[in-house]
């Protein structure tokens, strides 16, 4: 009787750390997520080549906006629907001039952001790109910088440039499920 009452102490003890770990895990990236600033409005990015994650408004967008003002050479739009074509997610390509399409690659195989790191560091690597910058939401990007960084060699920059998400500042629900999310990659892939 006494070892199951000791099994069951040690049972709950480490449940409770474990809950406490992850709590505080939780508020943190809460309140980093929270506080992302827009810096697609305030750092002026450049670099060999960009990366923008589909999944929300004005990522693509603004990744072809930096294409079209040469502020990098190659464009990689990742998590594409492997049916989706250019002209499918850039409609006003005819407005933006010089582009050439060769510069933009669709990446059709990801699901996930962790799948958008993995399929996205070969084709830099052919692309040999030196530096990258990383385009998505203020809201998604602590957790793809972070899947982006334990993924790529130390070697290469990864500039954030995070534009706004489907509203100016996160519901505390979107951001709340964002940091569920951020620690279960936490746990399982930085």
């Amino acid at each position: 009787m006494k070892k199951n009452i000791n099994l069951i102490l040690v049972i709950a003890g480490l449940t409770f750390v474990s809950l406490m770990a992850f709590g505080l895990s939780y508020y943190s990236y809460f309140k980093k997520i929270q506080s992302f600033p827009i810096t697609s409005w305030t750092e002026d990015h450049k670099a060999d080549c960009a990366v923008a994650l589909t999944g929300g408004p004005n990522r693509i967008n603004d990744a072809f906006e930096l294409l079209y003002l040469k502020r990098v050479k190659k464009v990689i739009i990742s998590g594409v629907n492997p049916a989706t074509e250019l002209r499918d997610i850039f409609p006003q390509r005819f407005f933006f001039g010089d582009i050439d399409e060769d510069d933009i690659i669709l990446e059709k195989r990801s699901l996930t952001t962790y799948g958008n790191a993995q399929q996205v560091l070969p084709l830099l690597e052919a692309l040999n790109c030196k530096d990258v910058v990383l385009i998505t939401s203020n809201l998604h990007m602590v957790r793809a910088y972070a899947t982006f960084r334990s993924h790529f060699p130390a070697e290469i920059p990864i500039y954030q440039r995070s534009t706004i998400g489907k509203r100016f500042k996160p519901h505390w629900s979107q951001v709340s499920v964002e940091a569920f999310k951020t620690v279960f990659y936490d746990l399982w892939f930085y």
